[in-house]
């Protein structure tokens, strides 16, 4: 028999095929605030993530409001004097083959969906500090963690995590995109909202309900062909 209770919850959200398929980054958001006990289940869904030896490391502080307000304003200003604090490097130029050319393909599709010119830097930089006002998001989940050894397992912990909190987000109709260039700024971060500096900023997941007239919502990318990713052994 099928407990009254799971079913009922069950029947608020998606399918687990549906949510998987209708995940997506969206890179504009309506002002709306997600309701506190929309937000708790969605947390208390995401803690359900896997993790090494069930360290669960993740330290994950949501902003909302005026704090974001502020956060914003700092980070748009560090931006503009270039002063980035990451906790872990990232060279874009790193990437290369088929990566480098899936890389381009997504930031081209970006400033055409923004149209912008690719020849136009003032209007590229405005349109890359959408990501330091959260897309107009009501709302950024922050992901800290502890630091061991060469950070490798516990990054993949919070990937885990991070995953699990983008299902729960599209099971109810929310939207949310990863930002790895929110850790650009983790010293400004910890610095506005007081975390410790044991704590190591990952990425940010800005979140709320998507606003689907937003220019930076046109983009949607495709996914390579199962035969260019994964191999069979038999």
């Amino acid at each position: 028999m099928i407990d009254t209770q799971f079913s009922n919850q069950v029947d608020e959200t998606l399918t687990f095929s549906e949510t998987v398929h209708r995940r997506r980054s969206y890179r504009g958001f309506l002002s709306t605030p997600v309701p506190e006990s929309t937000m708790i289940r969605i947390l208390e869904d995401a803690q359900r993530a896997p993790s090494n030896c069930n360290t669960q490391p993740w330290s994950v502080h949501i902003v909302s409001g005026q704090k974001l307000v502020k956060l914003s304003q700092a980070m748009l200003e560090k931006n503009d004097a270039g002063q980035y604090t990451p906790d872990f490097s990232f060279d874009m130029n790193e990437y290369y083959g088929a990566y480098a050319t899936r890389k381009d393909a997504q930031g081209r599709a970006y400033y055409e969906a923004m149209e912008v010119p690719r020849d136009d830097k003032e209007a590229r930089h405005r349109a890359a500090a959408h990501n330091y006002k959260f897309f107009n998001a009501p709302h950024v989940a922050l992901l800290f963690m502890p630091s061991f050894g060469d950070n490798v397992r516990v990054a993949g912990d919070i990937g885990m995590y991070a995953q699990t909190f983008l299902l729960a987000l599209a099971a109810r109709g929310l939207g949310g995109i990863p930002q790895t260039s929110l850790g650009f700024f983790a010293e400004t971060i910890r610095d506005v909202l007081g975390i410790s500096e044991e704590l190591k900023m990952l990425f940010g997941i800005s979140f709320g309900y998507p606003d689907e007239n937003a220019l930076g919502n046109r983009m949607k990318m495709d996914r390579v062909a199962l035969t260019d990713s994964v191999t069979f052994h038999r």
